[in-house]
């Protein structure tokens, strides 16, 4: 401590050192001190700071509701914003009735959790105290900055009212005209709930169904409702499927599934379920593809068809015949609600805490790489890959190619697949041989007609050759 105190003194009279003579030198002297400590103290708390971050393995971080991350949001020349905030329904703290147009939407999420504590058969004062009990771990799912405004007891409200309300929604999808919602207004819930930030956590979602006498029925809505949501599963499929893995996971030795943080990443988790052929996610060697959309492929040979699987990852290409090629893709529908699911999937993947393979985004990345024109989607949609709602090519090729701008796909997922295209493609003799069989047999007249020259030139040369045997047999 002397030495310290020494340090100190001798600082202090460098400092003051320079100044005017006797008392008047003191003033300075303890301005000078007052400055070494602060900025020691700053230096300590600096150092502090860097040590308390210590490195979290990335596999047990869960990520966090948040905001959509900025670099989708500076895209103001596309005014992408509306596609992140709620049309009629706020779900959480983010957007928590600060519109006019969201007091409809509360006063009818009150019926609705009201109806939710009846059908379950719970109590709603004990189901209020389960929140609140567990507030402090319900606030650590969302960014800091979502939920500081608010105390706890508030908090615990506004989740308990969303959590019920949005169960009762979904379990009751069917009979919603009872609440007084109409089905336009039903289309913009369901847009709603699958935005990044209206997002509530699953945990409560779990917590308000845990004692519930219907739980094992809410989960199964929950499944069909998300499986219905989703852009690449028929609901029927859906539904079966989900029905199997819940069967598998009851049975013992069966690993459990991750519970998800939200019912955006259970929606990305059901688009993105191992397919049942997997030779799309082996790794390639990564090279600069030359191909650039449906046209060109087809005209090299290659044909489209819908994929077997109901998954994103669902792709894969083989060659036949040497110069016949099929590339196999998921079928997807294409509605007004695709576009801001798919951003607000891509804006998730994008989040700074979640670890992932972005999947998703690299499937739009793929798709937009096929698709440059209103023809390439009309041959998709041909072949039963693309089923268009929205009624205009075009506009489902803008769709895609405005989704797309900007966007870091992973690399490795679709490479194999890719990787077989280009070598495909790249074949002289393939485009050659898909040329003339696109010039000569396209439809069945093309065929026949040139069938019936090549008939007809078979023919004169037969003739041909019979006259001149003739002539030489008469000599």
């Amino acid at each position: 401590m002397a030495q310290k105190d020494e340090n100190v003194r001798q600082d202090t009279k460098r400092g003051g050192g320079q100044g005017s003579r006797g008392d008047q030198d003191q003033p300075a002297d303890i301005e000078v001190s007052i400055t070494i400590h602060e900025e020691a103290s700053t230096r300590e708390e600096r150092l502090k700071t860097l040590r308390e971050e210590a490195p979290v393995p990335a596999e047990k971080v869960k990520p966090k509701i948040q905001k959509v991350p900025f670099m989708l949001r500076v895209r103001q020349d596309t005014k992408f914003d509306k596609f992140y905030e709620p049309i009629v329904a706020p779900l959480g703290p983010f957007h928590h009735a600060r519109k006019p147009q969201y007091e409809y939407a509360e006063k009818i999420k009150l019926k609705l959790a009201a109806n939710f504590v009846k059908d379950s058969k719970q109590n709603d004062a004990d189901l209020l105290k389960k929140v609140e009990d567990n507030i402090n771990e319900l606030r650590k799912c969302y960014d800091e900055e979502a939920t500081k405004e608010y105390d706890d007891e508030f908090l615990a409200w506004m989740l308990f009212v969303d959590g019920c309300s949005t169960l009762e929604f979904i379990y009751k999808y069917d009979e919603l005209e009872n609440f007084q919602i109409k089905r336009d207004q039903v289309a913009f819930v369901e847009h709603d709930i699958f935005l990044l930030e209206n997002q509530l956590p699953y945990q409560l979602l779990q917590l308000l169904m845990s004692t519930s006498q219907i739980h094992k029925e809410l989960k199964e809505s929950i499944d069909e409702f998300v499986g219905r949501n989703s852009p690449a599963a028929a609901p029927a499929d859906q539904k079966r499927q989900n029905s199997e893995e819940e069967e598998q996971r009851s049975q013992p030795g069966q690993d459990v599934e991750a519970e998800p943080t939200h019912l955006l990443e259970l929606l990305r988790t059901t688009m993105l379920r191992s397919p049942n052929n997997e030779s799309e996610i082996k790794e390639g060697t990564q090279r600069s593809h030359s191909f650039r959309n449906v046209q060109e492929l087809q005209a090299s040979g290659i044909h489209f068809k819908p994929s077997e699987g109901n998954s994103l990852r669902s792709i894969y290409f083989g060659s036949y015949h040497r110069f016949h090629g099929i590339l196999h893709l998921p079928q997807i529908k294409v509605d007004d609600s695709t576009r801001p699911k798919f951003m607000n999937l891509i804006a998730y993947e994008m989040c700074p805490d979640f670890h992932n393979d972005f999947g998703v985004t690299s499937y739009i990345c793929f798709l937009d790489s096929l698709i440059d024109q209103p023809d390439d989607v009309k041959h998709l949609r041909k072949k039963l890959i693309l089923r268009n709602f929205l009624g205009n090519d075009e506009e489902v090729a803008l769709l895609f190619n405005e989704i797309g701008t900007d966007l870091v796909p992973n690399n490795n997922i679709y490479s194999f697949v890719k990787d077989k295209i280009e070598k495909h493609y790249s074949n002289w003799g393939n485009r050659v041989m898909a040329q003339f069989f696109h010039e000569h047999f396209s439809s069945p007249w093309t065929g026949i007609a040139f069938l019936a020259a090549l008939l007809a030139l078979g023919s004169s040369v037969v003739q041909t050759v019979y006259s001149v045997l003739g002539y030489h047999n008469n000599k």
